[in-house]
């Protein structure tokens, strides 16, 4: 029984195996890729390239599995395999390379890992890099509208408009502070913070210096500026000088005033801690970026007994000072304090600017919230669904 169905079954897979092998096509038989071109790839610096083909015409019946992508190098034979794709895949990005340089490319069919069928002809491109990025138009549009809110306004307030600021209690209790130590016969301790001139807090806190700067002037009160950084010392130099002359004191200036401590974070604060204990200032103003320092130093000023006002746009440290300190500008206020206090109009018409660019803003964001909740609740198809989705592509930030 059992060598008859052997038998039987070899005569089975006789009959049928020529039969199948003839009915399927040799690995050879495919054609190459058509329509393979290059293109720049768009919205970049100059280095990608696309790769884009065809399919080929009947490719699961050639066996076709998949499509290999390979670029040529400038000599004989160079070649580099950039990828294996499916056989759904029509192109293929290339990154990391040359602007302005030519690269041929080349497509063939894949049947598992091998090459089936002969390869495309090559193709060649070249990258270049584009001016403008077309997926970031509403950059633009914000650009082009808050610049011409920011110019219209400071054209209005050199013209003489006066523009109405809310009233920041740190920034009023300025001259108080500076009159208590003028009474108290004792110094006034300014600290800029302890990072470079590149940080705009720090910007920002030298502008707060110079208006404080005058007052101190025309107070006759001593003022120390203790610094952790060269260049905000030489900053700082020129803004008290500067300060002292508006103020027509140039006689008080000293140049030791702002005076370079050490690059050292915990360095830097105990070397402040001991001038307060030394000295015991009656008024200490912290303006600018500040780290773990901000506890120790308010902390220390609080308990000599010294009015403490502090500013800074570093979210985690605002809860220090609003504990140990007298007053707290916080967030935006530090930068809206220059020109609160100068009256400029140059920064008042930038303050304002900013503002109007903040409205517009909050508005789009109202807008987008009531089409979306609209829209969702109508089903898709309404014009509130298409606003939502217009905005969301219009104001994406995931180019």
């Amino acid at each position: 029984m059992d060598g008859r169905f052997v038998a039987f079954s070899l005569i089975l897979l006789c009959l049928f195996l020529p039969a199948s092998l003839a009915q399927t096509d040799p690995p050879d038989s495919a054609p190459a890729p058509p329509g393979v071109t290059v293109r720049d790839a768009p919205n970049d610096n100059g280095t990608g390239l696309i790769v884009e083909w065809e399919p080929i015409p009947d490719d699961a019946a050639h066996g076709v599995t998949g499509y290999r992508v390979v670029r040529f190098g400038p000599d004989p034979g160079e070649e580099t395999v950039l990828a294996d794709l499916p056989r759904a895949a029509t192109e293929f990005l290339d990154r990391g390379l040359k602007r302005g340089r030519e690269y041929r490319y080349a497509v063939a069919g894949l049947s598992g890992e091998e090459e089936i069928g002969p390869r495309s002809e090559p193709a060649v491109g070249k990258p270049r890099p584009q001016w403008f990025h077309s997926a970031k138009g509403f950059l633009l549009m914000n650009l082009i509208v808050v610049s011409a809110a920011i110019l219209i306004s400071v054209f209005l307030a050199a013209r003489g408009r006066v523009f109405t600021i809310r009233k920041i209690a740190g920034i009023e209790a300025v001259e108080e502070a500076v009159g208590r130590a003028t009474e108290m016969g004792k110094s006034i301790l300014f600290v800029p913070g302890i990072q470079d001139m590149d940080n705009v807090q720090t910007v920002a806190g030298m502008t707060i210096l110079g208006s404080i700067s005058q007052m101190v002037a025309h107070y006759e009160t001593r003022i120390d500026v203790p610094v952790s950084k060269s260049l905000v010392m030489s900053t700082g130099r020129e803004v008290v000088k500067e300060a002292y002359t508006t103020a027509g004191r140039p006689d008080l200036f000293n140049e030791n005033i702002v005076h370079y401590v050490t690059d050292e974070q915990f360095g830097y604060v105990a070397a402040i801690d001991g001038l307060m204990l030394r000295d015991r200032p009656a008024t200490c103003i912290y303006m600018g970026a500040f780290f773990a320092e901000s506890l120790i130093l308010s902390e220390t000023g609080n308990s000599i007994g010294a009015i403490q006002i502090a500013g800074t746009a570093m979210p985690t440290q605002l809860p220090f000072f609003v504990a140990a300190c007298d007053y707290t500008l916080i967030g935006e206020e530090l930068f809206a304090a220059s020109a609160y206090l100068s009256k400029s109009p140059s920064l008042l018409g930038s303050l304002r600017g900013q503002d109007i660019g903040k409205a517009l803003a909050m508005l789009f964001i109202l807008v987008g919230v009531t089409a979306e909740t609209i829209g969702h609740l109508r089903g898709d198809g309404s014009i509130f669904q298409a606003l939502s989705d217009f905005l969301r592509r219009f104001f994406a930030t995931n180019f």
